[in-house]
């Protein structure tokens, strides 16, 4: 048993949905569960509904929501003829539960909001998969995840109740493989066991696609991309970058822990736990080998190089010249636990502590203002945080050249360091 995730670039055309139903023909064995992200950029589109929605602007809310009907309707329209109208069928019901929440009130907090509106582009997707695959004679079972995959109600970041999940898993799940060999259903969301639309946190289909083959035995994962393989630094980024064939389970969770996109970094840990290889092959070329990530320690690496912008430094420094001790920095935590915002690096003095976060305004101002209650804040924004995995001295330098160096640290396996654009 296999599981497969295609991501939303892997869907952003008709003719990239075409290519997945020829990789799920051609490259993937029975049984098959595929997991399936939202169309291009439908989840951005459905976050600015959310957000017009939550603001009171309903009539603005409705018009971009319509916007995002269309273009799921009219890719039906080149998509399908004999299951074209049990198609617009389906995608109208989850219309409908969008546009019936949308002609609300919001009297919840927003992400309750977000996630209820946001799942709404993964459904949509995976509709349109599973009628294009038997338009194509593939017989497939589609599959509501929230049918299945039981979470807490903490919106936006919930946490998977295994028990609950496994249970539904060998109820709902198995029967279905047994049925056809295949199975579509959506990465990215839970649901409550009020029934409330969850989400998983951001990009969280690849550990949507880890649960399933955790929990089903599966004998791989394979996530399908737009680049050919794990790739030593981001090609977006960088003109020059390496090919890995082969890395680390624990590689991964230290590149994915300093903010590179490659994996979602909840993804590794339920693959580890049952010995499962991850496989990223590209949706573009599927025969090329791709990246396979194992238990096994991958040796002469190159220098893996992760490049973070919109960084923001923030020093929280004595008034009295005080030393910063453990009972400062934990209150300090307590702030940024409260807002939900992760420091990227932190730096420990004796009189200031230094923290380095994504450029999230609202938050920020929140901990300065909580802070200065017994502290002096001072941020500086527009910067760039570097972290290179297996560093050498004449990569470090490359990066640093003709930059202002503001902050670094190493150990024997990774250094970081903080410039200013």
């Amino acid at each position: 048993m296999q599981v497969h995730k295609f991501g939303g670039a892997s869907l952003g055309t008709i003719d990239r949905i075409r290519n997945v139903a020829h990789i799920i023909r051609e490259h993937t064995q029975r049984p098959s569960l595929i997991v399936i992200s939202a169309m291009g950029k439908t989840t951005n589109a459905l976050e600015k509904v959310a957000e017009a929605f939550f603001d009171g602007r309903r009539d603005d809310a409705l018009a971009l929501f319509h916007q995002v009907k269309q273009q799921h309707i009219n890719t039906a329209k080149y998509l399908l003829v004999l299951h074209y109208n049990a198609c617009v069928e389906q995608l109208n019901n989850f219309f409908t539960e969008a546009e019936w929440l949308l002609h609300d009130r919001p009297v919840r907090d927003y992400d309750y909001y977000y996630d209820q509106l946001v799942c709404i582009g993964e459904l949509l997707s995976s509709t349109l998969v599973s009628f294009y695959l038997k338009e194509e004679k593939i017989d497939n079972e589609w599959l509501d995840v929230r049918d299945v995959l039981r979470t807490d109600a903490n919106f936006r970041e919930a946490t998977i109740n295994w028990p609950a999940t496994d249970m539904h898993m060998q109820t709902q799940v198995q029967p279905l493989l047994q049925k056809t060999g295949l199975v579509i259903t959506q990465g990215f969301i839970g649901c409550t066991d009020d029934n409330e639309s969850t989400t998983l946190g951001r990009e969280g289909s690849d550990y949507s696609a880890a649960i399933f083959a955790n929990l089903l035995q599966a004998e791989s994962q394979t996530i399908w991309k737009d680049v050919s393989s794990v790739m030593n630094a981001d090609p977006r980024q960088f003109e020059e970058v390496i090919p890995i064939p082969e890395l680390s389970y624990e590689e991964v969770i230290e590149m994915a822990y300093y903010g590179a996109q490659v994996i979602h970094p909840k993804t590794i840990k339920p693959l580890y736990e049952k010995k499962i290889p991850l496989y990223v092959k590209c949706f573009l070329d599927p025969n090329m080998p791709g990246t396979v990530i194992t238990r096994k320690k991958a040796t002469h690496l190159p220098p893996i190089i992760v490049r973070k912008e919109h960084q923001v430094l923030v020093e929280f420094q004595s008034r009295d010249y005080s030393f910063i001790g453990e009972h400062s920095v934990g209150q300090l935590f307590q702030l940024f636990e409260q807002v939900k915002l992760k420091p990227n690096l932190t730096q420990n003095g004796a009189i200031r502590f230094t923290a380095i976060f994504d450029d999230h305004l609202e938050k920020l101002q929140h901990i300065a203002s909580e802070a200065e209650a017994w502290l002096n804040v001072m941020m500086q924004k527009q910067l760039t945080l570097f972290t290179v995995r297996h560093y050498t001295e004449e990569v470090l330098n490359s990066l640093i050249k003709d930059r202002q160096l503001l902050l670094m640290q190493r150990t024997p396996d990774t250094a970081q360091f903080l410039v200013q654009n």
